[in-house]
Formats: structure tokens, C-alpha cells, sequence
């Protein structure tokens, strides 16, 4: 593991398994808060770092879990991310889109929506 996984070094599959999936989305989402507040051009080993520590949750929660359609999601979702994760300015319009994504994997989570990303709530398409 790397230096900026640190943080989450003594998280075993086993104990990420005693959260519920609500936890999980939103433990989830505090690193993807994290990142979305790094957008200033010496933040980016900082924004990589959140980014690495929401992709290795992630990846701890699709092992966590053994729904196909909640995997196979979650699987599309941590795609978004890796690009996120690889390049070097920020992408607010895309992490703001992906982070929305995160949060609407859960009703609980999805409550979130108006007090991390603004906007009054959920977008629902026409």
C-alpha cells in the first residue's frame, strides 16, 4: 500500500464487511469530498491521494458485497474514478457528476446530495 492509504492501512475486508452499505457509500464519499476541495494547482498529490483512498474503498466494498448489479455498478462507478485518479488538473464538472453517482447508490446517501454537492437535491431526468 501506498503512503496515502496510511489512513485506512488497518481496514480489513472483514471490518469494511461490519458497515452497511450506507456506511460504506458514504465513507466513500468522504474521500471524494475531500477531493473535490483540492482543485488549487499544488493540490494534486493531495487530490490523488483521496482519489486512491476512495478507489481502494471501493474496491473493498465490491468485495464486500456479492450482488452481481450492485458489483457490476459499482464496478462502472470505480471507472469513473481511475480517470479521475490519473490526471494531473482537476475536473470539477466530472468529479461533481461522479460523486453524484456515488451518493445515489443509497437512500440515505442520496440524502447528502443538497449538503455536499448544493443544488437542492436529486436531479431526476425528464
Amino acid at each position: 500500500r501506498t503512503a496515502s492509504l496510511i489512513q485506512h492501512a488497518g481496514l480489513t475486508l472483514e471490518r469494511w464487511s461490519s458497515f452497511t452499505l450506507d456506511q460504506q457509500i458514504l465513507m466513500i464519499g468522504n474521500e471524494m469530498n475531500r477531493a473535490g476541495k483540492l482543485t488549487k494547482p499544488g493540490d494534486g498529490e493531495r487530490r490523488a491521494s483521496a482519489y486512491e483512498r476512495a478507489l481502494y474503498l471501493t474496491d473493498l466494498t465490491i468485495e464486500a458485497h456479492r450482488r452481481p448489479a450492485l458489483r457490476r455498478e459499482l464496478l462502472r462507478w470505480r471507472d469513473l474514478i481511475a480517470v479521475l485518479f490519473l490526471e494531473r488538473e482537476p475536473r470539477p464538472l466530472d468529479h461533481k457528476s461522479a460523486f453524484r453517482a456515488l451518493l445515489l447508490f443509497t437512500p440515505e446517501a442520496a440524502r447528502q446530495i443538497p449538503h455536499v454537492l448544493g443544488g437542492g437535491g436529486v436531479k431526476r431526468e425528464p
